[in-house]
């Protein structure tokens, strides 16, 4: 039963990580930029927000779910800011030589606590894994096994997701010039600056 739960548990965070939005466009950005390991790491800094709320699911932490559920207006707030930031930096940016990337590389505690902080950003996303993960456990509910099982599983499938477009698109940075790159970071920068006006939007 385990077996059976953790891989449906994976699919889950397979399936919540793999829709193209700010977090994804953050990471193939980061990757043309920097390279496979800091898109990977960015990439498991959602994982692992993932993992967080996906036991609070798991687990019926209710003290926890409304406690992020009542501070959904100023995280939605400070995560459009957030957002938005880094949509301008991307617009700001110069396309930056393969030495000046290799010379100043961004950090991977960087590149992980800033996408960790944009998906925990988002409460609503506990009441999806409550959701599932209450249609998961069954009736029965979910015991302490079984939950660490399922929160494995969400970890381990976002996970796999990430380092699935880290290497896909590091596979193709050879080929990016300093020109492309260049537009790439304009229309990053300008759809996270979107994804940010429609975020505040939406929380007022």
């Amino acid at each position: 039963m385990n077996a059976g739960m953790f891989f449906k548990a994976m699919l889950i965070g397979l399936s919540i990580a793999a829709p193209v939005g700010p977090i994804g466009l953050l990471c193939i950005q980061r990757t043309l930029a920097h390279g496979a390991g800091v898109g990977f790491v960015s990439g498991l800094g959602a994982a692992t927000a993932d993992g967080f709320y996906g036991a609070v699911g798991a687990f019926g932490l209710a003290a926890i779910t409304h406690f992020f559920v009542a501070l959904r207006l100023p995280l939605a707030l400070g995560g459009a800011g957030l957002l938005g930031w880094m949509g301008i930096q991307m617009l700001r940016a110069a396309a930056p030589s393969r030495a000046a990337q290799a010379a100043d590389p961004m950090g991977y505690a960087q590149a992980y606590g800033s996408v960790a902080l944009l998906t925990l950003a988002n409460p609503m996303t506990i009441m999806s894994f409550v959701a599932v993960f209450a249609v998961l456990g069954g009736r029965s509910g979910v015991d302490s096994s079984s939950g660490g099982v399922m929160v494995a599983g969400v970890f381990l499938g976002s996970a796999v997701w990430w380092l699935s477009l880290a290497l896909g698109v590091h596979a193709v940075r050879q080929r990016i010039g300093a020109a492309t790159m260049r537009w790439i970071n304009r229309l990053a920068g300008s759809l996270l600056i979107a994804f940010a006006a429609w975020q505040l939007g939406k929380a007022i």
